[in-house]
């Protein structure tokens, strides 16, 4: 099954299975990005918007990519009950359909997990961006738990193959081969989350902003 299809098939069901984990853990990663996002704002991977609630309000405007047309449907819907003014479009975060510095903020939150290459998505989430630009990441990471990453051990050799999720990735480590500098990095307990802001910086001798 195509990760497409994998997500279409679970967005009806989304947000009433992660409840409990949305509750605990992934609600306060969102809030804490949120709060960085500035000016025009691309939400890649925007799933069924649930950060649009957190953000929504800070951006000047909004755009949200998903692959899954049914993950996009349920974004309209929150949008539409928020009353947020958004544009949607179908597209693979490793390929996005905008020129290059489009987007002062790119947002990606318990997305990164799911790619099949977590450093294309960030080399093309940089792309997009304006020089000065940030790209804000929330995820579950490998654990520094050893108990956990047992856990995730088990998860990845079952989870994996159906839906694409990796629970073993750490995407702050590759920031740097995406042309990103990390300006602001934070974790919760166990490493279960991890959430970073990382900047596209201007090219030698171009001039600020």
């Amino acid at each position: 099954m195509s990760s497409a299809a994998y997500w279409d098939r679970e967005a009806a069901s989304y947000d009433r299975r992660t409840a409990f984990l949305e509750r605990r853990l992934l609600a306060p990663a969102r809030a804490w990005a949120a709060e960085r996002v500035r000016g025009r704002t691309l939400e890649v991977a925007i799933g069924t918007g649930a950060n649009l609630p957190y953000y929504a309000a800070r951006a000047t405007s909004v755009t949200g990519v998903d692959l899954s047309a049914e993950m996009l449907a349920a974004s309209a819907r929150r949008a539409a009950d928020l009353d947020v003014s958004i544009e949607l479009l179908r597209a693979d975060v490793a390929a996005l359909p905008f020129e290059p510095a489009s987007f002062d903020t790119v947002l990606c939150t318990f997305a990164l997990c799911g790619v099949d290459d977590e450093r294309a998505a960030l080399r093309e989430m940089g792309r997009v961006l304006r020089p000065g630009g940030r790209v804000v990441v929330a995820d579950h990471v490998v654990s520094s738990a050893a108990a956990f990453r047992l856990l995730q051990r088990l998860l990845d050799a079952t989870a994996a193959r159906e839906s694409g999720e990796h629970h073993r990735r750490r995407p702050v480590l590759v920031v740097p081969d995406a042309g990103l500098v990390v300006q602001e990095q934070e974790a919760g307990r166990f490493r279960l989350v991890e959430r970073f802001v990382a900047v596209r910086q201007p090219a030698p001798g171009a001039p600020p902003g």
